[in-house]
């Protein structure tokens, strides 16, 4: 597992003031972000639905996810392939793929009330920054296996999934009646989005780098130069 500088980064500063009646009717606001793109993260887990289907469970996931996940589920099938047989994922469609990661988190965060603003259509400044190092090497054996190797992750996000749900009730009603965010309960809430957008990456095999179980800004030592995804 590296645990020193993980390649994928996630960071948000908690807004300093929300429209309380954007937040009282956020998630209908969101439902034409959702259809295209869902909200990332809530999704994981049907990837380990049918275990030894693989191209069914990606399949499964994206449409789940959204119309735009669909098609990420796709070109992510194919770029497995690519990478079994040339050991790289092709860079004619990775920075779409990554531009439809991006957009995913940035409405998944407007969801979890992480952000105030809403999220734009596409690839375009919003707080939440999200950037991606890109795996130069990957090991094709973990590759293979990727849909297996996430399982463990799965488990413990779900978990932490429902803990986030119920700290988002509660920060709801917090924002309604005081226009705050409670700082520790936005960091837990940042902190698991934050892990749930490195297992995304490392199964979308945007890395080849094992996720590490932490929900912190740096899990290790040193931060690795990424570059905007």
């Amino acid at each position: 597992m590296t645990t020193q500088g993980y390649p994928v980064t996630y960071d948000i500063e908690k807004p300093e003031h929300y429209n309380r009646w954007t937040v009282a009717f956020r998630l209908i606001l969101a439902i034409p972000q959702l259809i295209l793109v869902g909200a990332g993260g809530y999704h994981l887990f049907a990837l380990n639905g049918a275990g030894d289907n693989q191209a069914g469970d990606a399949a499964n996931y994206g449409f789940n996810g959204g119309v735009l996940m669909a098609v990420l589920a796709v070109l992510v099938f194919f770029a497995w392939f690519g990478i079994l047989f040339t050991g790289r994922f092709p860079a004619s469609f990775r920075d779409f793929c990554h531009m439809i990661f991006r957009w995913s988190q940035n409405v998944r965060a407007y969801v979890l009330l992480q952000a105030a603003p809403y999220p734009p259509f596409g690839d375009k400044p919003y707080p939440l920054r999200v950037t991606i190092t890109p795996a130069e090497h990957y090991n094709r054996w973990t590759v293979f296996f990727r849909l297996f190797m996430v399982i463990p992750h799965a488990v413990v996000l779900f978990f932490l999934g429902i803990a986030q749900g119920v700290v988002t009730v509660i920060a709801w009603f917090a924002i309604l009646f005081t226009g705050q965010y409670p700082d520790e309960l936005f960091e837990f809430s940042v902190g698991v989005s934050r892990w749930y957008a490195r297992v995304e990456a490392y199964t979308y095999l945007f890395v080849d780098e094992y996720p590490p179980f932490s929900l912190a800004a740096e899990p290790g030592a040193a931060a690795m130069t990424a570059q905007p995804a």
